[in-house]
């Protein structure tokens, strides 16, 4: 199986997971999952989020995900719990459909790591 294959079986497996958890059903797309990882990320689950802080939580969830490639690491963390992360390599002009692959591919790694699928 190609590496495009297994990527595509494995996004598949993530998003019907998720958005049988979450989302009744209803398919979820490349930014609410995004979203989640944030909201995972900073651990406080149960409370209501301002646009801005989900803006935060995306941002959050960003970082973690592209931290195993070398574009940022953690930095600290404030005292809300809030994880705060710096840019340790910029990342690459990327087009539309590359930055969705590598986001793909980060998220399917996200949860490989994490043993929500396998």
């Amino acid at each position: 199986m190609s590496r495009d294959e297994l990527l595509k079986q494995r996004w598949e497996l993530v998003t019907k997971k998720l958005s049988n958890q979450f989302a009744d059903g209803d398919t979820l797309d490349l930014d609410a999952i995004i979203y989640l990882i944030g909201v995972q990320e900073l651990g406080q689950l149960d409370r209501p989020f301002k646009k801005e802080q989900k803006l935060d939580l995306m941002h959050i969830a960003i970082c973690k995900l592209l931290l195993p490639y070398g574009y940022y690491e953690l930095d600290f963390v404030d005292d809300e719990g809030w994880p705060h992360y710096k840019t340790i390599e910029t990342l690459p002009h990327l087009k539309a459909g590359e930055q969705s692959v590598l986001m793909k591919e980060a998220i399917v790694n996200y949860f490989l790591e994490t043993e929500y699928i396998f």
